[in-house]
Parts: structure tokens; sequence; C-alpha cells
């Protein structure tokens, strides 16, 4: 257990709206470290945090009194992110402009208090480059990853909950040249600014109003990225029946998008767009002549003792009988030398992908 102080800001709230960077109260010390990209409050108090090596504990003097000092700290966080949360409301999901996300869930939900979950962004946006000298993938890669932005390859980025997926993101915008324009679209914004990019419009859900108006879910956004002249969509997470306007959106010229799902590996892919297809009223035949000619390349990622990296760089194709497959063309398992299997020239040939794998794999 790790102990820290809570001293900062005295437990205090700023009563500015949204518009400005959240206070945290006790947790500030923690918001502000660098190194911390998780934080978890539980009903009780007890705080956790992870720093990329896995949850610890750590015991803040002052901390939270108990399980009512744990509520009003959430209902006042979310209020500052603009977003309702009481007992009409016991489930509130939040960020700020900045990229900072906040899940909170009231009793009786929980147990008591509060269950409040806190994901930081990077305050340092690393590039590629930075990200594969931190393992990321093999050096030989980087080509890879630059080609398929390039060339205006439709991505799709897989994993688990913090595997990396949307630092990933964020360092293949970075590569997108300036002048492109680039709409975003977002649950909650993750994404926050990306570096060197001015003309980049991020859209947000907004949730409805006490009467039940004024609601615009991500459907609404999706369809409005294609009124917004957009050079690149780029939908944060693929959750729900708004996958069906991405692949026609991603089917009608707009070449160079990135989305991000949450998946086993690419061979899973196919099952969870699926699903989510179903829920759009997509049935799977559909879903697949569509999600083939929409993502052009699959990129997974694993996180595996604290380490992220790269495990497949893959495919989408159909079946004979018309089942979409997911396919590796190449595999890496954090360690050693990358595997190529067999699509892989094909795949190399097809996004201009240069490298001594390219030569030796027929």
């Amino acid at each position: 257990m790790i102990i820290g102080s809570g001293e900062s800001n005295e437990g205090r709230f700023s009563d500015d709206d949204s518009d400005q960077p959240p206070t945290f109260g006790y947790l500030d010390g923690l918001t502000n470290d660098p190194a911390v990209t998780d934080i978890a409050v539980t009903g009780q108090g007890n705080v956790w945090i992870d720093r990329g090596a896995g949850m610890e504990e750590v015991l803040l003097r002052p901390g939270f009194a108990g399980p009512r000092a744990v509520r009003d700290f959430a209902v006042q966080l979310c209020a500052q992110l603009g977003r309702r949360l009481d007992d009409a409301r016991p489930m509130a999901d939040a960020s700020s402009r900045e990229g900072i996300r906040v899940h909170a869930v009231l009793a009786p939900l929980v147990p008591e208090g509060a269950a409040i979950s806190i994901r930081l962004p990077n305050r340092h946006q690393p590039s590629l480059e930075e990200l594969a000298a931190a393992g990321l993938c093999p050096a030989s890669w980087l080509f890879i990853l630059r080609a398929l932005v390039v060339n205006r390859a439709s991505i799709l980025v897989t994993g688990g909950t913090g595997a990396g997926k949307t630092t990933l993101l964020r360092a293949l915008l970075s590569m997108c040249p300036r002048e492109q324009r680039l709409v975003v679209v977002e649950e909650v914004r993750e994404l926050g600014r990306i570096a060197g990019h001015g003309n980049m419009v991020s859209l947000a859900v907004r949730e409805s109003n006490v009467e039940g108006a004024g609601g615009v879910g991500l459907v609404d956004l999706v369809k409005a990225t294609l009124r917004m002249r957009p050079d690149r969509i780029i939908l944060g997470e693929c959750r729900g029946e708004e996958i069906a306007d991405l692949l026609r959106a991603f089917n009608s010229g707009h070449r160079g998008g990135m989305a991000t799902l949450h998946a086993d590996n690419v061979e899973r892919v196919p099952a969870r767009l699926a699903t989510l297809g179903l829920l759009a009223g997509l049935q799977p035949r559909a879903l697949a002549a569509l999600a083939q000619g929409a993502f052009d390349a699959v990129i997974h990622l694993e996180r595996s003792g604290g380490h992220r990296h790269i495990a497949q760089i893959g495919r989408l194709t159909t079946a004979a009988d018309g089942r979409l497959l997911g396919e590796a063309v190449c595999t890496w398992t954090g360690r050693g030398a990358a595997t190529y299997g067999t699509a892989w020239s094909k795949f190399a040939r097809r996004w201009g992908i240069v490298t001594s794998a390219s030569a030796s794999v027929p």
C-alpha cells in the first residue's frame, strides 16, 4: 500500500462549469501524477490506482471519511463535468475537454456510497516512434503503420479494456496530414486534441434533460459527420447500432477513417461486429458485405503484466458462403521476431509496404 497526501485543495471543488479543467479534491495529487493512468474509489472510500503495472491501493491522508463523503464527491465531480448524478439517475459517464473520463455509480446500485472510476489521458501524446521504443511493436512495423495511414486505409483498432487502443489511435491520427479535416465522434471525450491538427471537430453524446428531451446519441452524430466535409471520420468506440451508419460512410468514399472495438483477437472481430449489427437491424450477411469493404486493416492490442503491445495486424474477408472472417496477416508475442502469414504478401502489396518480410514470404 502506498501512502499519499490528499491535502491538495483541501477536498474543495471549483464552481466552474465543464469548460474548465475539473478539480479532484483529495485526489488532486494523484490526478497530477503523470504516471497514474487510472484511479478507482470504492464505496467505503478506499482508493486504488494504476501506474501501468496493475492496480495498487493508496492510503490518502486526509481522505474520504466514509460512504457519504464518497457519494458527495461523485455527485460534485460529475456536476463539474455537466452530468447529472442523483437518485433518479444513479449512473453517469462524464469527460472533460482534456480527455479525463469519469464513471460513477451510486448506491443502491453499489452497496454503499458510490463507485468511481477515473481514466486519465497521457499528459504527453507519444508518437508512434516513442510507442515502438517503449515496446508497442517491432521497429519494422513502424513502416507498416505509416503506410496504412498515408495510403488512407480504414483502420479498426481492437483490444481489451486498458490495452492502449485510444493511445494508439491518437498516435495514428497525429500522422495524418495537418490539412486534412478530422471529424471525431465519441460517447465521452477521450481522444482530446490531436497535436498539430487545428481543423478537427470533436463530437460527443449529449444526454437528455430532466424532461427527457434534447438527447443526441452516437447514431445521430455519425450521420452528422457526413455533412461536415470530413477527410477522415473517427469513431472513438463501436458500441451499438451506430456501426451501421459508420459502415455505410466508410463504403461511400470516405476512406482513411478509424474506429476502435473491444475484441479478444482479430479472429473474433466478425462475431463482435455481427452482434453490433443486429442491434442496428443488419443481418450477418449484410454486415459482412459492408464490413469487408469498410475496414482495410485490423490492429489488435494486448496487455500482459503492464506491457501493451500490438499482437496482430489483420484484415477482414468473406468466405464462399458469405460469412465474415478475421485473418491475421502478421503476429507478435511482444518479444523476439514477428511472424507473417500466407496473406501477408498480398496485404503488403495492396498498401505499398516494403519490408524484409515482404520479400521472404511468398
